[in-house]
């Protein structure tokens, strides 16, 4: 029971514990935010998809790249379409939650939502995300 506990709590007390040395010590401590990649059917979808996720506060800030080209396989078939790109600018320890809740709204069968890490950037720009999008 004890290490089911500790289990559970792992990511809240990392979490309190990036907090705290990023307070003390007024550094960044790389990955404690991310960016989502959500690929939409067209700019419409994409408007209607960044605007829930700004109206949820699951993201600080959501770009709506412009039309890319996209080739992937589908059901054993190559197909090749256009997309609109999300950039959407978030805590990490919230990935888990907009991947579901995108999820839920995102007309694809199976949507692409991918994350990765933010390493660094303008400290400024990195406190005002933490600023803005809450704790979990």
């Amino acid at each position: 029971e004890v290490l089911a506990l500790l289990l559970l709590t792992l990511p809240l007390l990392q979490g309190l514990a990036a907090h705290l040395h990023s307070l003390l010590t007024g550094s960044y401590i790389p990955g404690t935010h991310s960016i989502a990649l959500v690929g939409c059917l067209n700019e419409h979808i994409a408007r209607d998809i960044a605007r829930a996720i700004m109206d949820k506060k699951l993201a600080a800030c959501v770009n709506i790249l412009p039309k890319s080209s996209a080739l992937y396989f589908w059901k054993g078939e190559l197909e090749e379409s256009t997309e609109i790109l999300l950039l959407v600018k978030t805590r990490t320890s919230k990935i888990g939650e907009l991947s579901n809740y995108v999820r839920s709204i995102h007309p694809f069968e199976i949507p692409e939502i991918i994350s990765l890490p933010i390493e660094q950037g303008n400290p400024l720009y990195l406190r005002w995300m933490e600023e803005t999008v809450p704790r979990d």
